[in-house]
């Protein structure tokens, strides 16, 4: 898997970089820098070096396999049990902590037992002229070395085993539809980890500079201030960036779930709720774990909001075309015929619904036409149909007294414009062509064929062969030649494949 596979050269990434810099950066200068060598005793401890790193890494790599069996099983298996990937989740939580553990056990003894075996034979054979106290000494500077590579890998670590948790957690929903837990056992709070890197950082510059001094001072009787200080000025530096480093990685890990957090707050506020995954094992794993809970309130809060605004176009549609007996359904059948030219037009999830409740309230401005000529029988005056011809506008104005919010103001074209003619002889304001907005000249092709294809009391309604042969007729004079040609095919193929049933368009 390639994601294991970067785990863990990710891994033997930050154990090499922390090495150098704890053992070859740290130790090299504490000891060769601290230390008058010979030529002779410096190649005897650099041999001693070497070998004793060789010793401590295989040491460490067979603590390593079996610290890293429980999660390689999870990418290496072939259909993994719930329980498996629930086994590797909780090992790759504590491996910042089994990384520590590895430092200071199997890394500093495969280390320091081999380097103090070794010294004390070459100082026995004459080859080394330095101390047996020094091995003590050095004792307490591998101490500190192994607890300053330990801190680094630590923090190393948490970043190294995000994309694994998350993979993790995204299989056992994708396969089992189960959230991965976390034991308490786990949790390593942020005040532990501050106390621990703030009592490092102030404390082991302190202790490694008295180390450093303690030897110094002891084989050089009688140094001048002079050469003391060009000494201890590099010590110093030394010093100073390992603090550093302690101070930027412990910022570091905390910036890391802010930054995200902040990221995700964004987000809400642009209307994306989106659940981050929760690759934590600290505070910072409740705050994720509460704003899920807030993001998965305001998604369940704002789907029923959808639901019950859905509801309210519906029944509002129903009650305008219930004036009517003739007319009941006909602002539900636009509303669908719409949405399948929309649907075919590719407009997108968020124009489509608009579209819907556009055509759904197409016909509203008719509240404001009286009923000795909305429910006529017989056939329109001109003066009863100017009547008629104002209900877009009607229809527009009481919405803009509704005060839309920004996002709904797009249903008011639709209802306004979905008399306009494409040839620019429509009503109310004579617009032509591309002129029309979007939605009027959808609804206008769906409006016009459910009118066609309605009974009214003066005539019948007309077959769907008809009223697609005048919509095709009607293409680039009185409708949208594209819209219109979309609406034709989908009744047409309709047609063929359930010629024997009521077109659901009709449902």
């Amino acid at each position: 898997m390639p994601i294991f596979s970067t785990f863990q050269k990710r891994m033997f990434l930050n154990n090499l970089l922390s090495s150098a810099f704890a053992v070859f950066g740290v130790g090299s200068t504490f000891i060769f820098y601290t230390i008058s060598l010979s030529l002779f005793e410096t190649i005897i401890l650099l041999v001693i070096m070497v070998l004793s790193v060789l010793i401590m890494i295989t040491c460490e790599f067979v603590t390593y396999k079996k610290q890293i069996k429980p999660i390689k099983l999870a990418f290496t298996e072939k259909s993994n049990s719930l329980r498996t990937l629930q086994q590797a989740y909780e090992q790759a939580h504590t491996f910042p902590v089994l990384t520590v553990k590895r430092i200071l056990i199997p890394h500093l003894l495969g280390l320091s037992i081999p380097a103090s075996l070794l010294a004390s034979f070459f100082i026995f054979m004459g080859h080394l002229t330095i101390p047996y106290y020094f091995i003590i000494l050095a004792w307490a500077g591998a101490i500190l070395i192994a607890t300053m590579h330990a801190l680094i890998e630590f923090f190393l670590t948490f970043r190294t085993i995000q994309p694994l948790l998350t993979y993790l957690s995204e299989q056992a929903k994708t396969q089992f539809s189960a959230n991965l837990s976390l034991h308490k056992n786990t949790f390593i709070s942020i005040k532990k980890k501050m106390l621990t890197s703030s009592l490092f950082s102030a404390i082991f510059p302190v202790m490694l500079f008295s180390l450093a001094n303690e030897v110094h001072v002891f084989e050089q009787q009688g140094l001048r201030w002079s050469e003391y200080w060009s000494w201890a000025s590099i010590i110093l530096v030394m010093v100073m960036i390992i603090a550093l480093s302690g101070a930027f990685l412990l910022y570091k890990n905390i910036q890391q779930p802010l930054h995200e957090l902040q990221e995700a707050f964004h987000d809400v506020k642009n209307g994306e709720f989106n659940v981050l995954e929760n690759t934590y094992s600290d505070e910072f794993s409740q705050l994720v774990t509460g704003y899920n809970h807030m993001v998965t309130a305001i998604k369940e809060r704002d789907a029923l909001n959808k639901q019950l605004l859905e509801s309210f176009f519906t029944v509002f549609a129903a009650t305008l075309d219930a004036r009517d007996h003739y007319t009941a359904g006909h602002s539900i059948r636009v509303a669908s015929y719409a949405v399948k030219i929309g649907e075919n037009a590719h407009l997108n999830e968020q124009e489509l619904n608009l579209l819907k409740k556009s055509a759904l309230l197409h016909d509203i401005g008719k509240i404001g036409i009286p009923d000795r000529v909305l429910l006529k029988d017989g056939r329109l005056t001109d003066e009863e149909f100017s009547y008629i011809k104002q209900h877009p506008v009607i229809g527009a104005t009481i919405l803009e007294q509704v005060s839309l919010t920004e996002e709904m103001k797009p249903i008011l074209p639709g209802v306004k414009y979905h008399h306009e003619r494409f040839d620019g002889k429509g009503y109310p304001d004579g617009l032509k062509e591309k002129n029309i907005p979007l939605f009027g000249r959808i609804i206008a092709v769906a409006d016009a064929f459910d009118a066609m294809t309605s009974d009214r009391p003066y005539r019948k309604g007309m077959s769907v062969d008809k009223a697609l042969a005048i919509l095709e007729d009607g293409k680039g004079t009185q409708w949208d030649p594209y819209f219109a040609s979309l609406f034709i095919k989908i009744m047409k193929e309709k047609d063929s494949t359930d010629s024997n049933s009521e077109p659901a368009y009709y449902r």
